[in-house]
C-alpha cells in the first residue's frame, strides 16, 4: 500500500511539475509574440494556439496538487464562527460535495473525450490537433481532484481550519 501511495504522489507531483513548466512556456510564448509584433513580424500561428492549450493543461494538471496542498480558494468566514464539532461536520460536507461535483465532471469529461476520439474530432486552427488529447485532461484531473477531496471527507485532516483571515 505504501508503494501505491508513493506512486500516486509521484503522479500528482509530476502533473504539478508539468503545469509549472507550462507556466514558463506561457511566459516565453507571450514575450516572443510581443517581441515579434513590435519588430513588425507576424508571430507564428502555433505560438498562440500552444499558449491556449497550455492554459487549459496548466489549470487541469495543477488542480489536484492544489487541492492536496489546500491551495485552492475557500472562505473560512462561516466555518470560523462554528464550534469545533459543527466545523468538522460542515468541512466534511463541503468536501463531500466537492467529491460529488468532481466525480460528475470526471465522468462527463470521460464521455466527451471518448466522443471526441470515436468521431475523430479535430481542433482546426494553426494545425490539425485531435480534440481528445485536449479533453483527456478532464477525466484525469477531475478524477484525481475527487480523490484528493475524499481525503478531507474520510481522513483526519480537514479542509477548513476555522482560522479566518489568519493566513492572508
Amino acid at each position: 500500500m505504501e508503494m501505491a501511495g508513493k506512486a500516486y504522489r509521484g503522479v500528482l507531483y509530476a502533473m504539478a511539475g508539468i503545469a509549472g513548466a507550462m507556466l514558463v512556456w506561457l511566459m516565453i510564448s507571450v514575450i516572443t509574440s510581443v517581441m515579434m509584433r513590435n519588430l513588425g513580424m507576424q508571430p507564428f500561428a502555433w505560438l498562440f494556439t500552444s499558449s491556449e492549450y497550455a492554459v487549459l493543461y496548466m489549470t487541469m494538471l495543477g488542480a489536484p496538487w492544489l487541492v492536496r496542498e489546500k491551495g485552492h480558494v475557500h472562505i473560512e468566514l462561516v466555518t470560523a464562527a462554528l464550534p469545533a464539532p459543527a466545523r468538522r461536520a460542515m468541512s466534511r460536507f463541503v468536501a463531500a460535495s466537492c467529491v460529488a461535483v468532481c466525480a460528475v465532471l470526471a465522468w462527463k469529461g470521460g464521455e466527451l473525450m471518448i466522443t471526441n476520439f470515436t468521431r475523430n474530432d479535430l481542433d482546426v486552427r494553426a494545425y490539425y490537433f485531435p480534440k481528445w488529447i485536449l479533453t483527456a485532461a478532464f477525466p484525469l484531473s477531475f478524477g484525481l481532484m475527487a480523490v484528493e477531496f475524499s481525503r478531507f471527507v474520510f481522513g483526519a485532516d480537514l479542509m477548513h481550519s476555522g482560522e479566518a483571515g489568519i493566513h492572508e
